[in-house]
């Protein structure tokens, strides 16, 4: 009897795969019908629905080879990735860049790294394949800043006109004040619910910086007893943004790196921060005070504001299941401050890689080609049942609405209250309060009948708990 023959193993470029994933989104279709399509097996497409953020990063970054079918990672993928960088700088700056100043460099670049590497014709060959790099054509970016200087007190290392080209789009931040209404509800805006948020990301959505809220209570009642270092973002008593001491230790952490890099800020701020001591490693890029260009793409602030909603509904239906009869606005009074650093920390991690570096690319503010429309790349939070979309919509932007007046009832004294509610501290949980807290968590999950993944998720927090017991 013949023996059949080994199927033949039908390998999809990155271009074909970006096809899948868009038609996997946009239709009703089943991966066996796309795999059918594309005349590939099922599990060759759920392993790309598995790296899809990677996928879109890569088409999103306009560098990868589109045409590449596998991804073959370079034995000094250090120097790979190091070379690449320069290249950008190369291109942005209009060099002429040659095959044997590339070896050149990245022989430079081994020495410097302390690596035993010889680049070879054939080795620049290859590094060129995986990185689509074509001598010829420059990818560079329109600047949208003033051509004009900076104040001269703002940076004595400042006495030339800086712009995005001189900058790798992974050294590239931006940043942006976001008014939050941190415990309101549809409908009801309190006028002591506001605290400004600061989030700052690179355009390649590979680093985001921690968090940071200013609010209007000095010292809020939650915070008692509570580690600084344990907060999942840093708190600023005071609703303005304190620039100075963040902008200093951004330059510090770059320093430690020994990085040097560019942050967009609006001209309002940076005209602010004159007379600020000089930053030996970030570059303030102030933005035209003309210019509609935000200094963080408005889509990713707002997917960070559409988490923070979703996650704040999650917990006052939560709430309301518990205490039957509790309003929205009843539930929302109970919110702290220190229950928003937690879903502000949350909700700007759930802000998707592919997003921001699309967002970057689509304002100019990034080298890079997308092809994606801004409502495929967003990934947005699905809307919140008991919602329609122009409800939630109108939820994420309620910060435009006429605030009540009235008193914040964290800002309240105890005589005021009469002892009540928030104002009585409670003693501070004990070594066995936690103990006991984790075994009535573990019995509620398993008579919830919950799957692996969750009793995953417990197990290492459960692991955490213990080992900080020990201490």
């Amino acid at each position: 009897m013949e023996l059949c023959s080994k199927k033949k193993l039908h390998a999809l470029s990155l271009a074909e795969k970006i096809q899948v994933l868009e038609l996997l989104d946009e239709s009703k279709m089943s991966q066996s019908e796309v795999a059918r399509r594309f005349q590939v097996s099922q599990p060759q497409i759920s392993r790309i629905c598995k790296n899809k953020e990677k996928l879109l990063a890569d088409w999103c970054s306009g560098t990868a080879n589109r045409e590449r079918k596998r991804k073959r990672e370079s034995k000094y993928s250090g120097i790979d990735e190091a070379l690449l960088c320069w290249y950008h700088i190369a291109q942005a700056k209009a060099w002429e860049v040659t095959g044997p100043m590339l070896l050149h460099k990245a022989k430079e670049l081994a020495d410097i790294m302390g690596q035993d590497f010889v680049p070879s014709i054939g080795w620049l060959v290859r590094w060129k394949r995986r990185n689509n790099v074509g001598f010829g054509t420059r990818h560079v970016v329109v600047s949208p800043f003033t051509p004009e200087l900076p104040p001269p007190a703002l940076t004595p290392q400042a006495q030339l006109p800086l712009s995005l080209k001189d900058f790798s789009p992974e050294d590239i931040f931006g940043c942006a004040e976001v008014p939050l209404l941190y415990r309101a509800v549809p409908g009801r805006v309190g006028v002591c619910d506001r605290v400004q948020v600061l989030l700052c990301a690179n355009s390649r959505g590979t680093e985001k910086r921690r968090v940071l809220v200013s609010g209007l209570q000095a010292a809020p009642r939650c915070f008692f007893g509570v580690s600084s270092e344990a907060l999942p973002a840093s708190y600023h008593p005071d609703l303005a943004i304190p620039w100075s001491e963040w902008l200093a230790q951004f330059d510090r952490d770059m320093g430690r790196q020994g990085r040097q890099v560019a942050l967009l800020l609006a001209a309002r701020v940076v005209e602010e921060l004159a007379g600020l001591p000089g930053l030996g490693h970030v570059k303030l890029l102030p933005l035209s005070a003309a210019s509609t260009t935000p200094s963080l793409p408005s889509s990713v602030v707002q997917a960070f504001k559409a988490h923070y909603r979703r996650r704040l509904l999650g917990k006052l239906a939560a709430v309301q299941s518990e205490r039957a009869g509790t309003s929205l606005a009843e539930a929302g009074a109970g919110i702290t401050v220190l229950d928003a650093l937690h879903m502000a920390a949350a909700a700007w991690a759930k802000v998707p890689l592919q997003l921001i570096v699309s967002s970057f690319v689509q304002e100019g503010l990034a080298p890079g080609r997308t092809a994606l429309a801004p409502h495929k790349a967003s990934e947005l939070p699905p809307v919140p049942g008991g919602l329609s979309l122009e409800e939630f919509s109108r939820f994420v932007d309620l910060e435009g609405e006429e605030p009540v007046s009235g008193v914040c009832k964290e800002e309240v004294g105890t005589e005021d209250q009469g002892g009540g509610g928030e104002d009585v501290l409670e003693p501070l949980p004990t070594k066995a309060d936690a103990l006991r807290a984790l075994g009535t968590l573990r019995r509620w999950i398993e008579c919830k009948g919950s799957g692996p993944e969750l009793f995953a998720n417990f197990y290492a927090c459960e692991e955490e708990v213990e080992r900080l017991c020990c201490l």
